[in-house]
């Protein structure tokens, strides 16, 4: 089992620039918690604190007035996810959901102490808003694709991510799931399904996605 100081000694890349006393506000305001699938981590009037995934992994997304969620991005074993801790970072305001989408083991600092630390610290201080910056490109893309990019293109897009991060040609994925990444209507997702199926790109059966037909894929996904 890793020790929190360890952990923090691999996935935060300032923890040499931490002075002793830093790191043991670290290690004595951080704790560890756990969360099952599907049980929210955060809510948009708290400030969860500074979370490290050490397993499981967590779906960031929005949820429009007529209740239509967008998946922003997801983070799994070794992410951070700042925006759990975003009451710390200033002049940064970005309303989301967190939600655990597996069995989800979280180290949590503090929210007060990382913003202690990071206003003595610049290397804690960059970090954050660095760190604040690429997630918001993430999730700058994604609006990206729901609002200007056809359906189908963006379906391909994430079956060759999912593909990506499995390295496995089977992608156990429902179709409602598929949807919530997507930000559409299940509807279109299996009517785009069913279209790639009957081109033989995939082949599709219970919760799972396989792909038959990686080139014609990747030229759907541009």
């Amino acid at each position: 089992m890793q020790t929190k100081n360890n952990l923090f000694q691999k996935y935060y890349p300032f923890w040499n620039k931490l002075s002793e006393s830093e790191k043991e506000q670290f290690k004595t305001y951080s704790g560890t918690k756990t969360f099952k699938k599907g049980e929210n981590i955060n809510r948009t009037d708290e400030c969860a604190g500074f979370v490290l995934i050490k397993s499981g992994q967590i779906r960031i997304y929005i949820v429009s007035e007529e209740g239509r969620e967008v998946t922003l991005y997801r983070l799994s074993e070794g992410n951070i996810c700042i925006f759990t801790a975003q009451c710390v970072l200033d002049s940064i305001s970005f309303d989301v959901i967190v939600e655990a989408e597996q069995d989800t083991e979280l180290m949590i600092l503090s929210p007060g102490r990382f913003h202690a630390v990071s206003e003595k610290n610049i290397f804690v201080k960059c970090f954050g808003y660095e760190l604040a910056t690429k997630r918001l490109s993430d999730a700058m893309w994604t609006l990206q694709q729901v609002l200007f990019m056809r359906a189908d293109k963006r379906l391909a897009l994430l079956l060759c991510e999912e593909m990506r991060k499995s390295r496995c040609d089977e992608i156990k994925l429902t179709h409602e799931q598929i949807a919530k990444y997507m930000g559409s209507a299940r509807e279109v997702v299996s009517r785009l399904l069913k279209y790639f199926s009957d081109e033989e790109i995939v082949k599709l059966s219970r919760g799972t996605v396989k792909i038959i037909d990686r080139e014609k894929l990747m030229e759907i996904a541009g």
